[in-house]
């Protein structure tokens, strides 16, 4: 068993301190450093643009890659008419459909686009080039 204890610090820490505490049985585990930033620090953000979309070209919102949207839809068919992950990877790269790092498609690459698919799916399934696709789908099927 461990007892942990978190201190708020304001000023320097003294050697003598971390001496007392070390007396004490405490072993010294994580340093956490904290500064202001001024206001010409611009704030960056690295979070991913989510697959189908890309920043347009005004740099204040995002829009949809027609590429990656045809990959989504690629995946939602193969899902549809129920294959095996690893089969729709497969698929993906006879079609010549690189993922966005212009890497081919594995089943693992296609797993992950599983959260992805579940919040555009209502889009998907409401777009005029879903329906299309769906009844070739089922005439195949």
């Amino acid at each position: 068993m461990k007892e942990r204890v978190r201190e708020s610090w304001s000023g320097p820490i003294s050697a003598d301190y971390l001496a007392k505490q070390a007396e004490y049985g405490w072993r010294l585990v994580n340093v956490e450093w904290e500064r202001e930033i001024t206001s010409q620090a611009p704030l960056v953000f690295r979070e991913k643009v989510p697959f189908g979309l890309r920043v347009a070209a005004d740099a204040q919102h995002l829009e949809e890659n027609p590429e990656e949207v045809q990959a989504l839809l690629f995946i939602m068919e193969g899902i549809v008419a129920d294959k095996r992950l690893s089969q729709i990877a497969v698929d993906l790269n006879r079609a010549a459909i690189k993922t966005r790092s212009g890497q081919p498609w594995g089943p693992g690459e296609v797993f992950e686009l599983l959260p992805r698919l579940i919040e555009v799916g209502p889009r998907i399934f409401s777009s005029e080039e879903w329906i299309a696709r769906r009844e070739q789908l089922f005439r195949a099927i």
